[in-house]
């Protein structure tokens, strides 16, 4: 099985920036223990700053693997363009999110990405990143 993350804007500061809502654990830590827990997974993982690279790797992946975990960040509220890609492509998408998105800022409640995926994880922290998975390696 072979499952992509892809993170977002800010994510590559994971475990430096605010801390008190993203914790204090850098991601690639994280994937470490992801890996161990599921070792039947081949994983694939991404971090841009940049919207049209998520765009770019989103089709570069999307017709191959099994899985995306995406973490659009900033550009979920943002990215008509991140949502038509997810559109255009074979593979499923489950949006995940650190921080409760519709607990935050009005503006953060809009999302171009959830209409598009199998399904949205919003504030269960890096945990959402596990549930996706498990969630794929189950269907």
């Amino acid at each position: 099985m072979k499952i992509a993350i892809i993170n977002g804007p800010n994510l590559n500061l994971l475990g430096k920036r605010e801390t008190d809502i993203y914790g204090n654990i850098p991601f690639e830590e994280y994937l470490k223990e992801l890996q161990q827990k599921y070792p039947h997974v081949s994983f694939h993982y991404f971090q841009s700053n940049i919207e049209g690279e998520l765009i770019n790797e989103l089709q570069r992946i999307g017709f191959e693997f099994d899985g995306i975990v995406l973490n659009p960040a900033g550009y979920t509220h943002t990215s008509v363009a991140i949502g038509d890609a997810i559109a255009a492509i074979k593979t499923p998408v489950i949006e995940v999110h650190i921080s409760n998105i519709h607990a935050r800022e009005d503006f953060r409640k809009l999302s171009h990405v959830s209409g598009k995926s199998v399904g949205s994880i919003f504030g269960l922290g890096l945990k959402g990143y596990d549930l996706a998975i498990e969630w794929f390696t189950k269907k």
